[in-house]
């Protein structure tokens, strides 16, 4: 491989749904393709988001050029505060995407701080030797792009996410075209979203959706309660259809929901009647079926707006006979335990609930297996490298370059950190990057992976025990009685009997003559710890998190 070679570099968004985030670099310039977010799973305790390890475009970060976004879905957008806080680079995107991108970057004080670069079809963007071309894609949320560069090697083509819808809401068709158009110049790599690679056919079109809801509007005897992505406009405008049809007002709820309402209405992308929105303090004022609730809340998380009201716990809306609950949108893989326990609270409060596609309720914004087959027959690359999903994605994806006569020396499925290197003659995968994750919890942000969610999962398992010793700073003799605090700690039998006896141990402890001369309250509190977890190993057969706390006074 020549030193003349384009690198191309997955930070993430590969073996995995969400945070995609992917490098070209060619010589000393570069460009970053989104910076997404994928949230956590069930074993991820306490972890609030996860992150692309971005260490390599921090190490690089005076060959960046660019970050080039292709639409404002978190799993696209949402590591872009955390990056910019460690470089600085103009942000390109469509209009509503950075209008989403503007509100995130005011919730961690960056705003007014970033370069944002609108681009639009037609318009073309020049960062050093890459020149950017902007391809409009239909996908679940309006404005989203797809890539075209040109690079000193040859044309790069990057789907975005994409479908082929042909009567797309907002009437914006993907570029069929133009993606044909650089096909016959010559495409040396496309890297093409493969979320829906295992599924046959096509996918349905959104406005399918907008149909059933109609359906369930004339039929509703009661109020009418909507969950869905807060990020969906199509699937927003479709419910204020609905609902403007049938002559009922519309509640917004949830923080997410609400900001994004208020920015796809300002910027044009959503349609809002007059007179439509009600307060959600107004709710109560209407007949039930004069109202529709539009919420938050359709992966069942536990603080939402839809998982409050179904635990009764919502200051505004109490589930009720006779209302009907619409949940618009598919469990993410992870969630389903969180959302299918929402659903049976919904049925226990007296909600009637449609969910799941079978419902006609939800349709994905991700190409299934026959229209990746057009895309991948339109760009017609010399080398193709599926992207944007779990390994079965990749590898169906692979399979179906292979159904319309691409080779096996033709396709690359890469791990993220790999480098693929390309001169425009020859492709090979040359090395590997440092790459993973970064977990945040809270304002936290690093790599808690091994220590922190470790100790998470023994709290959680086995409980914690405090042992609270006092002893004087002068002599180092031990004040009064200490305390044996259990939280978390299942036992069979008597916990108190078992706390008093556990006292009584680390008081036989503290008295003999080693531990009354011991001055190193480090070796004090590792000599408590092993007596008391030995101890309660042996009673209970458990290993709690033992934590002993030595007060000099």
């Amino acid at each position: 491989m020549t030193k003349a070679a384009l690198k191309v570099i997955p930070l993430g968004g590969l073996g995995a749904i969400g945070k995609n985030m992917m490098v070209l670099e060619y010589g000393d310039a570069m460009v970053l393709i989104d910076s997404g977010l994928m949230f956590p799973d069930d074993e991820m305790l306490g972890i609030d988001l996860v992150l692309p390890d971005f260490a390599y475009v921090v190490e690089n970060r005076d060959k960046l050029l660019g970050i080039l976004l292709t639409h404002g879905h978190e799993d696209h957008v949402g590591a872009l505060p955390y990056l910019l806080k460690e470089v600085e680079a103009p942000v390109f995107g469509t209009r509503l995407t950075l209008g989403l991108v503007n509100a995130k970057l005011g919730e961690h004080g960056l705003q007014g701080k970033v370069t944002l670069r609108e681009v639009s079809p037609g318009k073309d963007v020049q960062l050093g030797p890459f020149s950017v071309e902007f391809l409009e894609v239909c996908h679940s949320i309006p404005d989203g792009v797809g890539l075209g560069l040109h690079t000193p090697v040859g044309v790069v083509v990057h789907t975005g996410d994409f479908k082929l819808d042909q009567t797309p809401i907002d009437c914006r068709v993907t570029a069929m075209q133009r993606f044909a158009e650089l096909g016959r110049k010559g495409v040396l790599l496309l890297l093409s979203d493969s979320t829906n690679a295992d599924l046959p056919g096509f996918t349905r079109p959104e406005r399918s959706v907008g149909e059933s809801l109609e359906g369930i509007f004339a039929l509703a005897p009661g109020r009418i309660i909507v969950a869905s992505f807060a990020s969906h406009i199509h699937r927003i405008q479709q419910v204020m259809d609905a609902a403007a049809n049938h002559g009922r007002s519309v509640a917004v709820i949830g923080r997410s929901m609400v900001k994004n309402v208020n920015i796809a209405s300002n910027l044009g992308y959503l349609t809002v009647p007059d007179g439509l929105v009600i307060r959600p303090h107004d709710i109560a004022l209407l007949p039930p079926d004069r109202v529709t609730i539009l919420s938050t809340g359709s992966q069942g998380e536990p603080l939402s707006a839809l998982a409050r009201m179904a635990s009764h716990d919502h200051p505004l809306v109490e589930i009720t006979k006779g209302d009907t609950v619409v949940i618009s949108a598919r469990a993410v893989p992870g969630n389903e335990t969180s959302v299918y326990r929402t659903i049976d609270r919904l049925f226990a409060a007296g909600a009637r609930v449609i969910y799941e596609s079978s419902a006609g309720v939800h349709v994905s914004g991700h190409a299934a297996a026959e229209e990746l087959k057009v895309m991948l027959n339109l760009v017609k690359p010399r080398y193709f490298m599926p992207v944007h999903g779990e390994h079965r994605h990749l590898f169906f994806h692979a399979e179906l370059a292979r159904s319309v006569g691409m080779t096996d020396d033709q396709i690359f499925i890469l791990e993220n950190g790999d480098v693929l290197e390309l001169d425009g003659e020859h492709a090979a995968v040359t090395g590997q990057v440092q790459a993973g994750m970064i977990l945040v919890d809270g304002f936290a942000m690093g790599d808690l992976h091994d220590l922190v969610l470790r100790d998470r999962q023994h709290l959680a398992t086995d409980g914690l025990v405090m042992v609270v010793v006092a002893r004087s700073l002068q002599n180092g003799k031990i004040v009064g009685e200490p305390e044996v605090v259990f939280r978390g700690f299942a036992h069979s039998g008597d916990l108190e009997e078992l706390s008093e006896e556990a006292k009584r141990r680390v008081i036989e402890t503290l008295e003999t003559v080693e531990m009354a001369q011991m001055t190193d309250a480090t070796l004090l509190k590792n000599h408590l710890h092993d007596v008391l977890q030995k101890y309660l190993h042996k009673e209970a057969g458990r290993r709690p998190m033992v934590l002993p706390v030595v007060v000099e006074v």
